[in-house]
């Protein structure tokens, strides 16, 4: 799968018209297996000058968080960076790793937003429309929304939220501190996972890091660092 079978053909409007389109389909309702058997962890570095895209599977044991198997994807790098259209530059290597791994997952965490994002499609919110898998976005900074101040305790969580007419409106996701002395990350629904069940699945898969299990793992994979160094 390239790019431009996920829609991006170099018109940044037709885009984010696909973008909002996708969003439709998203369902915000819990759509995965319970009790959890697997759970994958997805991230995304790139290679060579940014010419390769490198995504990073890590698929785990959901209940003893004790890793299964690790796969890496290489694809050519198709598109630069543009703001807000992350997804189509990223999706078709994760796709790739999600189709090396042993077995289907029955949750994905991305590193990334899921529908805390300016149309509603992240990456996770993308991935889990184009996989029909359930996923949350687990990402390590804001990009939209707002959210009152967090407790400095461990597992301290408040809404996410974007203005509308009357102010502080819509939720769209969750800011957590995961880990005393560290930035909050912000959780968001990617699909087939309702918003409550996207902070209390990622809490269950915080493991004493900054970031759950998964996605630690998989971002250690996909930016090439050993495990000494991961906080």
């Amino acid at each position: 799968m390239t790019a431009t079978d996920l829609g991006w053909n170099g018109d940044t409007h037709a885009a984010r018209e696909r973008q909002t389109a996708l969003a439709g389909q998203v369902i915000l309702r819990d759509g995965f297996a319970k009790p959890l058997r697997t759970v994958a962890g997805f991230d995304v570095g790139f290679e060579d000058d940014g010419k390769i895209t490198r995504a990073a599977a890590v698929l785990l044991d959901a209940e003893s968080l004790a890793p299964i198997t690790e796969v890496i994807a290489r694809l050519p790098t198709v598109m630069p960076y543009i703001p807000g259209l992350l997804s189509f530059r990223e999706l078709p290597a994760l796709l790739a790793a999600l189709e090396k791994l042993p077995q289907t997952p029955d949750l994905c965490l991305i590193d990334g937003h899921g529908i805390a994002h300016p149309r509603r499609l992240g990456i996770a919110a993308h991935f889990g429309v184009a996989s029909g898998l359930a996923s949350i976005g687990v990402a390590k900074k804001i990009l939209i929304g707002q959210h009152r101040p967090l407790h400095e305790m461990r597992g301290a969580f408040t809404p996410l939220r974007v203005e509308s007419q009357q102010g502080l409106g819509e939720q769209i996701g969750w800011a957590l501190r995961s880990k005393v002395g560290c930035l909050p990350l912000y959780v968001s629904p990617g699909h087939r996972v309702s918003m409550t069940s996207a902070i209390e699945l990622t809490l269950r898969l915080v493991n004493g890091y900054r970031l759950p299990e998964p996605t630690r793992l998989a971002d250690r994979l996909a930016s090439r660092r050993p495990a000494k160094t991961q906080a």
